[in-house]
């Protein structure tokens, strides 16, 4: 019995270790460059975090990459994950 309660213990810190680490922040950079009319800023640059597994986070970052078009202005993001 008195070996039963370390076993059970080091089987729970494993696995409570096991799940945590799967889970990281990751940091999504993107860069925003804007045309289409004067005076428009050049570019900006934006990031934002991401609490996932390293695979989830990096399409989640990636989906944020587009170029878009509104009322003459074009806008070009690029994201990717550091």
């Amino acid at each position: 019995m008195k070996t039963r309660i370390p076993v059970l213990l080091a089987i729970a810190f494993a696995g409570v270790i096991s799940m945590s680490s799967c889970v990281k922040k990751y940091t999504c950079h993107c860069s925003i460059v804007y045309s289409g009319y004067p005076a428009l800023p050049d570019s900006s640059y934006t990031e934002y975090e991401i609490k996932d597994s390293k695979s989830n986070a990096k399409s989640k970052c990636s989906s944020q990459s587009g170029t878009f078009d509104n009322n003459g202005i074009h806008t070009e993001e690029k994201c990717k994950l550091n």
